[in-house]
């Protein structure tokens, strides 16, 4: 395995006296014996792999890309082409032939890659895109349409990423921050990119939402349990604020509108020289659980608002509760512990809570206390800053 560490790192091995150097490519082939959830719940992805390699993160961080086989089509006739095609030879010939050039270079003045990536992972998404690349453009005189670049470059994050995720599973502290990002150049919005197997629907994940999306909790009324929404916000040309679901839930409309008139009359505090009153905002709000009211939920509407007009994610794996009035102060939470449990139920990794929430939180457990950062704001400008993505 050492010697693998070593070639896959430099090319380069050793037999003997001798230093020898190769070009070749080392693909691993492998099934689970489980399907995907499940070999992720007791374990991780590289398990199959021989006792020496499984849970060697140092060998895993040579590993440039994991393909999912599951992700992949079963051969069938629909997938023949009724066109000409390249003798396998000469296609082979083609391919070998590409190896010793480099689409690397397209990347420099037009993609950014964010704070999360390593060296290594830099330099395997690098690679891993210019394979990609000429695939799609054999010739290196040819232009790279933006949209192909941008598709190379998300699938080598999330090949790159895939690999990470099981160093991070194994323990090591050194792999903990996986979310990876991109820009590009002519487009100052940072994009996150995921593993689709590590996504759930109905719970929070660790990676940023795009702008204009949060987390929230109600706390729920006489006739409703507190509830998981996710209050979704597209900000463009035009004004005022307009609610998609039909038919409109009541309590949520309230929220909504006092969020409405909390951004108009603070924005100088917290949007500074962005005008929310010359762009128009389309709210869309999302039940996961029997509440479907929306029932104080007016600092998360507010922070949605805030972070589709600045164009900027809110911290990924946070989830947030508190009600406005119209005034712009913050109600007093009823039933935080509850809240708390909920969020760390839903694998919430930050819960935001007005301060007045923070004597009753003593009574939270301590294994609740240890499975999530609770970040307590004392009016929206401060909730807006902690919860902003640095």
């Amino acid at each position: 395995v050492n010697i693998m560490k070593g070639y896959m790192e430099s090319g380069e091995f050793s037999r003997g006296r001798e230093s020898i150097r190769a070009d070749g490519s080392i693909v691993m082939l492998g099934n689970f014996d489980v399907d995907v959830e499940h070999q992720q719940r007791i374990g991780h992805l590289f398990g199959p792999m021989p006792p020496e390699m499984r849970n060697d993160t140092a060998f895993m961080d040579r590993i440039h890309a994991y393909l999912p086989g599951w992700d992949m089509p079963k051969t069938s006739g629909e997938l023949y082409t009724n066109h000409f095609g390249l003798v396998s030879d000469f296609l082979s010939e083609c391919l070998s032939q590409l190896r010793a050039q480099s689409r690397a270079s397209v990347l420099e003045g037009r993609v950014n890659f964010g704070g999360a990536l390593s060296g290594r992972d830099t330099t395997a998404v690098r690679r891993t895109v210019s394979g990609l690349l000429k695939l799609l453009y054999p010739s290196p005189d040819m232009t790279v349409a933006d949209e192909d670049l941008e598709w190379a470059v998300r699938l080598g994050m999330e090949a790159r990423r895939r690999v990470k995720e099981q160093q991070k599973r194994i323990g090591s502290i050194e792999f903990r921050n996986t979310q990876f990002s991109y820009h590009l150049t002519d487009n100052d919005l940072e994009q996150f990119v995921v593993t689709p197997e590590l996504q759930s629907e109905n719970e929070i994940g660790s990676d940023p939402l795009p702008p204009g999306q949060v987390w929230a909790l109600s706390p729920g009324g006489v006739d409703e349990y507190p509830g998981l929404y996710r209050i979704e916000v597209n900000a463009g040309p035009g004004s005022g604020v307009k609610l998609l679901n039909r038919p409109a839930p009541r309590s949520f409309v309230e929220s909504l509108r006092y969020a409405e008139q909390n951004l108009y009359a603070r924005a100088r505090e917290l949007v500074g020289d962005r005008e929310p009153r010359s762009h128009e905002f389309s709210v869309q709000l999302r039940a996961f659980d029997a509440s479907k009211a929306g029932m104080g939920l007016g600092m998360a509407a507010l922070l949605a608002l805030c972070s589709a007009l600045l164009q900027k994610s809110l911290r990924g794996g946070l989830i947030i509760v508190g009600a406005l009035n119209l005034g712009g102060t913050v109600d007093d939470v009823h039933g935080a512990v509850p809240l708390a449990e909920l969020a760390v139920e839903r694998r919430a990794k930050r819960l935001l809570m007005p301060v007045s929430a923070r004597r009753q939180l003593v009574d939270l457990s301590d294994e609740m206390a240890t499975s999530i950062d609770v970040q307590y704001y004392a009016d929206a400008r401060d909730a807006l800053v902690k919860a902003l993505l640095d």
